[in-house]
């Protein structure tokens, strides 16, 4: 089944709540799906659909100084291991350097051992900040230099 990579809609991100633990499992990020960035930001928030609906998605931004900030990035359950995540970073980046991005970068929590290797591989560094959400409240911080045009994920 093919997967094409688009940008998001508004009801995009409804279809995903609907199905939020595909996504993230027993997590509950639901207040951090900011369907005002699909308006504000559309060029850089993604959606990988399929015939059997939204198998990925990603909700990013590029900041006035250049830097390419993805807030979430999730994919199904059923999608999990199949290049999507790599394939919707690759997406976000090209978005980001039309827009003149330099550097990438995004966050997650120190629990999120997942993320943590799977943004390793894409070539982040990966530092915890402490305190970067509120006192005790640590994160891992994932920066890069935006790839060369063209290079594979």
């Amino acid at each position: 089944m093919d997967v094409v990579i688009t940008q998001a809609e508004t009801a995009d991100i409804h279809r995903v709540l609907e199905q939020h633990s595909r996504y993230w499992g027993e997590r509950d990020l639901r207040k951090l799906h900011l369907v005002a960035l699909v308006h504000e930001f559309p060029s850089t928030c993604l959606v990988a659909r399929a015939d059997d609906g939204i198998r990925g998605y990603l909700l990013g931004f590029v900041t006035p100084t250049g830097t390419g900030y993805v807030h979430l990035i999730a994919t199904r359950d059923d999608a999990r291991g199949t290049g999507l995540g790599r394939r919707l970073w690759g997406a976000f980046t090209d978005a980001a350097r039309q827009q003149g991005a330099q550097r990438l970068k995004a966050i997650t929590s120190v629990q999120n051992t997942g993320s943590i290797a799977f943004h390793r591989s894409l070539g982040f560094t990966a530092q915890i900040a402490e305190d970067y959400d509120g006192p005790g409240r640590p994160m891992v911080l994932f920066d890069r230099l935006l790839p060369a045009e063209g290079a594979a994920w």
